[in-house]
């Protein structure tokens, strides 16, 4: 699996996709073929300030719950609010089903995260 060039990833398996000061936040191919079937996502509020690293969530499958962690520091501003009835869409469509979108408070914070190639060499 090719994972896509212009989206940074953390080590948790998410990743963020950055557009000025905002970023798109989901979670990698690899997290949701772990997870196996997704049947439920619990996201934060709109208006909840997160910090890097901080847990933001839950994504729950047949297998298990984990955790879902703020790939950098921010402030929600959307929710993905069709996950709640169609969760599956993370395993459909990981890298386009997006759950947060984050204000960032840093954008240079991102830059720390690892690149496409990186994450690839991660989880071979």
């Amino acid at each position: 699996m090719a994972y896509p060039e212009n989206l940074k990833y953390t080590k948790d398996h998410e990743w963020i996709d950055v557009t000025g000061d905002r970023g798109r936040v989901g979670i990698t191919d690899y997290a949701q073929r772990q997870l196996g079937d997704v049947v439920y996502v619990e996201l934060p509020e709109v208006g909840a300030k997160l910090k890097a690293g901080q847990s933001f969530g839950t994504v729950e499958s047949v297998k298990a719950v984990s955790d879902l962690y703020a790939p950098v520091a921010g402030e929600v501003v959307e929710v993905n609010d069709g996950l709640k009835t169609r969760p599956e869409s993370l395993n459909t469509d990981p890298h386009g089903s997006w759950m947060i979108v984050l204000k960032m408070a840093n954008a240079e914070e991102a830059g720390a995260l690892l690149d496409a190639t990186q994450y690839a060499a991660l989880v071979k």
